[in-house]
């Protein structure tokens, strides 16, 4: 058989219906899948709202739908429960959720894929709790209706790739909220597909791609030669080839080997900024907060780079979205050092434009093993100031970083004591009523 050498497994992929929605409405005492509930952000960080989840009844009656609509699409309908969100509280309840994935499988064969689903490898393990894939997908979905009152969906594969395209095609449509693809079910379950986009990893952008290689469906997708995707689209004409065929080689549960590491921040405005005075406070307010981080993982960034996000109609006027620029430096995890350098990359890039993204990375990283004295400054200058950064970690450490900040972030345009709030970019609530 064609697919005979290709890896075989037993796998899930589970994903909690509706979470954030869910979540709320099981600590209101309502059932998640009757009643018409969304989870509406900040007003001030998303022009006017939006709406972070929704569940399957406000979908049905409403035609809401997550991340897309925004708070000027609600009805004026007295059923339609409203929320903000409760980020410690869909946490907790994830981790919880985790906890019983746990009882049916072991950790390294258990990967959290995002905060709402997660892949199960049960190639070792179904036995042990069933007499079918099947049943023992049923009893997980029991377990956590039971525990937590959450619905779950799973979709069931032989590779994670199959399990993943059974939940987004079938288990989400039917009454078992359970959908299976096999190798030997890829004719009927994927080629069948008509819509490129319902497929995962298929935008209409790469439609459109494929539509101009007269490939138009999943069949079409299949049977095109493999070679001349490839050269037409790079190495994701390959993966798509592979996904036609339910072919995943990836090994999940190992762990990723990461190129270089970095530590960085970014920070979507509430706003659009156009004061050179506002902007550089969320700069220095995000440098600092990176500076801390690599104090607090023992490093010294030899290497700084700055992402500058236009508003909208600033790129449209720009002709660019903005600009990303880099700077090697000596290597270093000083507040003062990194931010300074920063507002040198601003200073020599930006030109006025509106912002509204502000991203800041290091990369280079090396171990903090001593400090470096330079010859511009006296030593006992240099190890005060290292002391202050380190006292003010232990501050922010022990009490909170609301505590103690510095007095830009009290000047119009700062962000950091309300980022200081927010989990997640949202409100983090409580987590129970």
């Amino acid at each position: 058989m064609f697919f005979d050498d290709e890896p075989h497994g037993v796998f899930f992929l589970i994903d909690n219906k509706s979470f954030y929605a869910s979540c709320e409405a099981v600590s209101r005492g309502l059932n998640p899948l009757k009643v018409p509930l969304v989870v509406l952000s900040e007003a001030e960080n998303t022009n006017g709202g939006l709406i972070l989840a929704t569940s399957p009844e406000a979908k049905h009656l409403f035609h809401l739908k997550a991340n897309v609509s925004r708070k000027r699409d609600l009805p004026n309908d007295p059923r339609l429960w409203v929320v903000p969100p409760r980020m410690n509280l869909y946490i907790q309840r994830n981790l919880q959720i985790n906890q019983i994935f746990h009882q049916f499988t072991t950790e390294k064969e258990f990967w959290p894929y995002s905060i709402d689903e997660s892949i199960l490898d049960m190639t070792r393990t179904w036995r042990l709790f069933g007499n079918s894939v099947r049943e023992v997908a049923r009893l997980i979905q029991k377990t956590v209706r039971q525990k937590l009152g959450l619905y779950t969906t799973v979709g069931i594969g032989d590779n994670p790739v199959q399990a993943k395209l059974a939940l987004d095609l079938y288990a989400k449509h039917n009454h078992e909220l359970i959908g299976e693809i096999h190798y030997e079910t890829v004719p009927d379950k994927i080629w069948s597909i008509t819509e490129l986009t319902d497929v995962w990893g298929i935008g209409p952008r790469m439609a459109k791609r494929l539509n101009r290689l007269q490939i138009h469906n999943m069949y079409e997708l299949a049977h095109t030669n493999p070679y001349l995707l490839k050269q037409q689209l790079g190495i994701i004409g390959s993966q798509l080839f592979a996904t036609a065929w339910g072919i995943d080689r990836a090994q999940v549960t190992e762990p990723t080997k990461v190129k270089e590491a970095s530590l960085g921040n970014s920070q979507v405005l509430p706003r659009d900024y156009f004061n050179q005075v506002e902007i550089e406070t969320v700069i220095k307010e995000i440098g600092e907060q990176v500076a801390a981080r690599l104090r607090h993982h023992h490093k010294l960034a030899g290497c700084l780079s700055l992402s500058i996000g236009f508003s909208y109609a600033a790129a449209e006027a720009d002709g660019r979205g903005g600009f990303n620029q880099a700077l090697k430096i000596e290597p270093t995890n000083d507040n003062q050092v990194l931010t300074q350098q920063l507002l040198w990359l601003f200073r020599q890039n930006w030109d006025g434009q509106a912002v509204r993204n502000i991203g800041v990375y290091s990369s280079k990283l090396s171990a903090n093993s001593g400090q470096q004295l330079n010859l511009f400054e006296t030593p006992r200058n240099q190890i005060r100031h290292s002391r202050l950064n380190q006292v003010i970690d232990e501050i922010h450490r022990q009490f909170g970083f609301t505590k103690l900040v510095y007095a830009t972030s009290l000047l119009k345009g700062g962000t950091a004591i309300k980022r200081a709030s927010l989990v997640g970019g949202h409100n983090g609530g409580n987590s129970y009523e």
